[in-house]
């Protein structure tokens, strides 16, 4: 048990920055009347157990969207960010840009590179600009939204610069 316990520790040292992407309370109750909705619609001329078995398959899948969308999280630990499940070295972190909602709505859409690995939820308006300084592997920038852009690529540059030096020295 204190070795579970000394990690966690570790773990909470290292991690200079870390954000949980939760749906915002809003979409939760605009759910209510959309399950409404379509459930209205689907069990229309149905009776007994069917209208409740709908509006409960609503609520689960609905229910389980919103969950799945909002446990996404951005973390940035010793040497590495983490967006998702994806994992990214700060050693291969070139500029770091923290963007407005209007910047990131033009790196989304009209000026967004196909091969850029993207992490964007529609209740986020602005984002972090993550360029990569080797561009072996094909990807040539990382977009991520955030609620706290300057927070993030402050994590990113400070984590950035101690790894380079734990690389040199």
């Amino acid at each position: 048990m204190n070795v579970a316990r000394n990690t966690r520790a570790e773990k909470q040292e290292t991690r200079s920055y870390h954000e949980r992407l939760r749906v915002p309370v809003s979409w939760w109750l605009l759910a209510i009347p959309v399950i409404a909705v379509l459930g209205g619609e689907v069990y229309a001329g149905f009776g007994g157990l069917v209208p409740p078995l709908i509006y409960a398959a609503f609520i689960v899948v609905v229910g389980g969207f919103l969950l799945s969308w909002g446990a996404t999280s951005v973390e940035v630990t010793g040497a590495a960010l983490r967006v998702g499940s994806a994992a990214l070295p700060l050693s291969q972190v070139g500029e770091v840009v923290a963007l407005d909602a209007q910047q990131a709505a033009l790196l989304r859409g009209p000026r967004a590179d196909p091969a850029a690995r993207l992490l964007l939820r529609p209740y986020l308006k602005s984002a972090v600009y993550i360029g990569l300084s080797e561009r072996g592997s094909g990807v040539p920038y990382w977009l991520v939204a955030t609620r706290h852009p300057a927070e993030l690529a402050t994590a990113i540059e400070r984590g950035r610069q101690t790894a380079g030096r734990q690389a040199v020295g």
